[in-house]
């Protein structure tokens, strides 16, 4: 085995284990709920780039930062589906299909939309915040980009991969991501990659209260079972244990 099929395996190796079966076992029913959300993605596509409707999609699931903060909120579970027009859209059917697929397989479905809805909500929030600071403040925006567009889908699968790559071992892939984000914003100043970054803090957030919650579980169920045979501490002793016979006298 050369080097880089021995990294590959250690860095991908559990995932792929993970992925495979379920795969080899139930073919595109192991991921239903990616499945349709590649479908409405495609359905969206095709009716944002109609005459008629356009104005239809804005109105139900483009985010803007000017928009109300209610109306935001009720437009967001939409606009993770909702993808760039200026892109191209098979870009963003690959990016769904893979790793909204691995994250259902992975953490189920209700997990991988959970985490996917945060990640985009982040950017959504962020994008208000920012232009709040000023253009003149680190993560400050300017005002013009209330104006703008949140990112659809990118934000979710930034956010997915990065904890699916945690989670898993892959932490070169995670470091990847986040990297690739960061250049984004130095080369390509814009909001889109903002809300990349925002969506990959509150998912470093995620795996540390996951991460808490698992060991904090894995205590418990240390501490339940008692202490193990290699554990050093004296087995439990019975509170009744049998009389010798001058006891027994001494006790009539």
């Amino acid at each position: 085995m050369t080097t880089l099929a021995r990294w590959a395996r250690a860095e991908w190796g559990l995932l792929h284990v993970t992925v495979r079966e379920p795969l080899l076992k139930r073919h595109w029913r192991a991921v239903p709920m990616t499945l349709g959300a590649v479908a409405l993605t495609a359905a969206i596509q095709v009716v944002q780039n109609q005459s008629w409707g356009y104005g239809f999609v804005q109105d139900v699931g483009a985010v803007r930062a000017e928009d109300p903060l209610w109306l935001a909120l009720l437009r967001t579970p939409l606009s993770l589906f909702v993808p760039a027009l200026d892109l191209p859209v098979w870009g963003a059917l690959a990016q769904v299909l893979l790793v909204f697929g691995i994250a259902e397989i992975c953490l189920g479905w209700w997990r991988t939309l959970v985490i996917a809805y945060a990640a985009t909500l982040a950017g959504t929030l962020y994008a208000r915040a920012g232009i709040a600071l000023g253009p003149g403040t680190p993560f400050g925006l300017p005002a013009s980009d209330a104006q703008v567009v949140d990112t659809g889908p990118s934000a979710a699968v930034v956010g997915l991969a990065v904890f699916l790559a945690w989670r898993y071992g892959a932490y070169v892939t995670a470091g990847a991501v986040v990297a690739a984000m960061l250049l984004e914003v130095v080369v390509k100043e814009n909001l889109a990659g903002r809300e990349h970054l925002a969506a990959i803090v509150t998912v470093v957030v995620l795996i540390g209260i996951s991460t808490l919650r698992r060991r904090r579980r894995g205590q418990r169920e240390r501490f339940d079972s008692g202490p193990g045979p290699g554990s050093g501490l004296p087995p439990i002793q019975s509170s009744t244990r049998r009389l010798g016979p001058d006891q027994r006298r001494s006790c009539r």
